[in-house]
């Protein structure tokens, strides 16, 4: 426990905590610019059992903001999976990490979060959010969303325990459809790292059962020094948290 003694020093967490940490198994969906902060901390913090998920491999224009790579992993296009583990067995030689190399999507994703105590969301595309969403109602799994572009960000803790609206509610009948990405728009680093920060925040809270969590949608943005919450209705006539119709899974 030395490792983590300034951790478990503090408060809210205290031994008893850490320990809990250490037997929580959480999967990282997408190990890009918000998936190598978010493995990180949770690595750095003692999550013990973190399973990482991409389909991609290292590119050079990675490297402004996705933390874990380095020039050699791009020079070798490496999978993202692969060289995330790489670096964070070197971190922390004493949780259990598991790469996959997978395209999440209706066809898999119950057998990738099934055994998982909460499921972290670091996608950038709204139809593999809309069946992590429904996958993790099924299955009744925490989850939390999170997103950035430009110089903004969004987050969201989605707990399936009656009360909590899913992600279906905020969206309702359509997900969003710009073309933007961060090809395209941009993103700021400091942003990504910022997201994710707070989403892991969230993750140690939701797993040590904190009466903390926060309820509502959490809009940044960076530029113009904006951090609103923004309470979402919970839909009760919600197709997937409601009435428990999974179109996305049922669909190829």
């Amino acid at each position: 426990m030395e490792r983590y003694s300034r951790q478990s020093a503090f408060s809210h967490i205290g031994r008893e905590g850490q320990e809990k940490l250490l037997r929580s198994k959480v999967v990282v969906i997408g190990v890009g610019a918000l998936g190598t902060v978010a493995a990180n901390n949770l690595a750095r913090a003692g999550l013990g059992y973190i399973r990482m998920i991409d389909r991609d491999c290292v590119e050079l224009v990675n490297l402004h903001r996705q933390v874990l790579y380095d020039e050699d992993d791009a020079a070798q296009s490496l999978p993202k999976a692969i060289a995330a583990y790489n670096r964070l067995k070197r971190v922390n030689s004493e949780i259990t990490l598991e790469p996959v190399i997978a395209d999440v999507g209706a066809s898999n994703i119950e057998g990738l979060i099934s055994d998982m105590d909460l499921v972290l969301d670091a996608t950038d595309n709204f139809q593999v959010r809309m069946v992590i969403n429904e996958a993790c109602f099924k299955h009744r799994i925490p989850w939390i969303y999170c997103g950035a572009l430009e110089s903004l960000g969004t987050t969201m803790n989605i707990l399936p325990d009656g009360d909590s609206p899913c992600l279906k509610c905020y969206f309702g009948e359509s997900i969003p459809s710009s073309t933007d990405t961060c090809r395209t728009v941009g993103v700021l680093n400091m942003l990504t790292v910022t997201m994710a920060s707070i989403q892991t925040a969230e993750a140690v809270k939701i797993l040590l059962d904190s009466d903390s969590v926060r309820r509502e949608l959490l809009f940044v943005d960076l530029w113009e020094n904006r951090f609103d919450m923004i309470k979402i209705e919970k839909d009760k006539n919600c197709p997937v948290c409601a009435r428990h119709e999974y179109e996305y899974l049922s669909s190829e």
